[in-house]
């Protein structure tokens, strides 16, 4: 899966005053990543505020993208939950010919056990015409995906093809990057560390902060997997202040409240969550014209 190796972005959903999707905002926000090198684009994960979205607007996010996109990036679709059955039929009755892999996250809520998790994402794999990334991400589903989990289903099934490891825990990503099979991908969500996994032998990131300012992310990221490591740390250093900050009142606010000072689009978050306060939002704009 070379196409999912590098920098991708977890696309937010942009908002206009009265809480309607904004297409052509997210059609300037596609551009932008696409014009200032990120490898692949990630569509409807939960920086897209997906569990506030309908049905309908999923659909018109998701062909907003597919247009705009014109083939000229590979395409990830966020397709996971909490309730097995409705995810497999999901998967079995949606189009997905516009994309190269599937993200799915680990049940949330439910708390399953790791058998439970395995026998999930079996159904999942089984269901599925695509490619799969697993998504373990504990401080939103509430239970952590074990690297043993992990390995058996990357073992046990072709089709599931990397991991999405967002637990922040760089021993625990290294444990995944050890065991599991070769060809198995095993992808950064964690912004603030992933040049240490990249440098460990991972295979790149699906970033918050890499759609904001995409060229030094997905600059950083290209220099790591080069294992160019001192090239690579500057840039990081350069951005870690700001993966503080978007993050300091909540995803995707912060990320949404850069945006805003690049004119990309308005800062509305859609309930429970609310756009970020003055003050985060006046650092946040300081940071962005510094970096330019």
């Amino acid at each position: 899966m070379q196409s999912i190796i590098g920098t991708g972005v977890a696309l937010v959903t942009p908002f206009k005053k009265d809480f309607s999707i904004d297409v052509e905002a997210l059609k300037n926000i596609v551009n932008f990543q696409i014009d200032n090198g990120i490898d692949y684009l990630v569509v409807l994960g939960t920086t897209a505020e997906s569990a506030t979205l309908t049905k309908e607007e999923k659909e018109l996010v998701i062909s907003t993208i597919v247009a705009t996109n014109a083939g000229r990036l590979p395409l990830v679709l966020g397709v996971g939950g909490n309730n097995t059955n409705e995810v497999v039929a999901e998967l079995k009755s949606k189009d997905l010919s516009a994309f190269t892999a599937v993200l799915s996250v680990s049940p949330y809520y439910n708390k399953p056990t790791q058998e439970g998790i395995y026998q999930h994402f079996k159904a999942v794999s089984q269901a599925s015409p695509l490619p799969i990334i697993l998504y373990n991400v504990p401080g939103r589903t509430a239970s952590n995906m074990l690297p043993d989990t992990v390995v058996r289903l990357a073992t046990d099934f072709e089709n599931i093809v990397a991991i999405k490891e967002a637990a922040g825990d760089i021993v625990q990503a290294m444990t995944l990057i050890k065991n599991t099979p070769d060809d198995f991908l095993v992808i950064s969500g964690d912004d603030m560390i992933t040049l240490p996994m990249v440098l460990a032998g991972g295979a790149g990131v699906i970033s918050v902060i890499g759609e904001g300012f995409p060229k030094q992310f997905s600059d950083m990221v290209r220099l790591g997997l080069d294992k160019k490591v001192d090239e690579a740390y500057k840039l990081h250093y350069l951005l870690a202040d700001s993966i503080d900050m978007i993050f300091e009142e909540g995803n995707p606010a912060g990320i949404k409240s850069v945006f805003k000072s690049l004119g990309l689009c308005e800062g509305v978050v859609r309930l429970p969550l609310l756009p970020v306060s003055d003050d985060l939002a006046t650092r946040l704009a300081t940071f962005t014209k510094q970096i330019g």
